[in-house]
């Protein structure tokens, strides 16, 4: 069955979160994000792949090496599109502190 990857499916995993962490301040190669894991490194292999197919993991080649590193243009895409979301939940949970500071319990 071949499933389209969806960004979203992508960083609702806690394993893949803890990847995007890791990469987001600098490149890794593969084992070396798989050494911050207690899983083997081809389960780590199977959630780069799914980050990389997503486009929110880039690979680099240098000689042997592959490193990971964050894909920021698509992050931003994702950022941007959660933001009007987040403004709505700030305002709603703004309304709700507004109206329990004039809350007083009936006693």
């Amino acid at each position: 069955m071949n499933l389209r990857r969806d960004v979203f499916q992508a960083i609702a995993d806690p394993t893949r979160r803890a990847i995007l962490l890791l990469v987001a301040t600098q490149a890794m190669t593969a084992g070396a994000i798989a050494s911050n894991f207690d899983t083997a490194r081809p389960t780590v292999s199977k959630h780069l792949a799914i980050l990389t197919a997503c486009e929110l993991l880039q690979q680099e080649q240098n000689g042997r090496e592959i490193y990971y590193h964050i894909n920021a243009r698509k992050m931003k895409e994702v950022a941007d599109f959660i933001e009007p979301f987040r403004q709505m939940w700030d305002d709603r949970f703004n309304k709700l502190e507004a109206i329990m500071k004039n809350y007083k319990p009936k006693k």
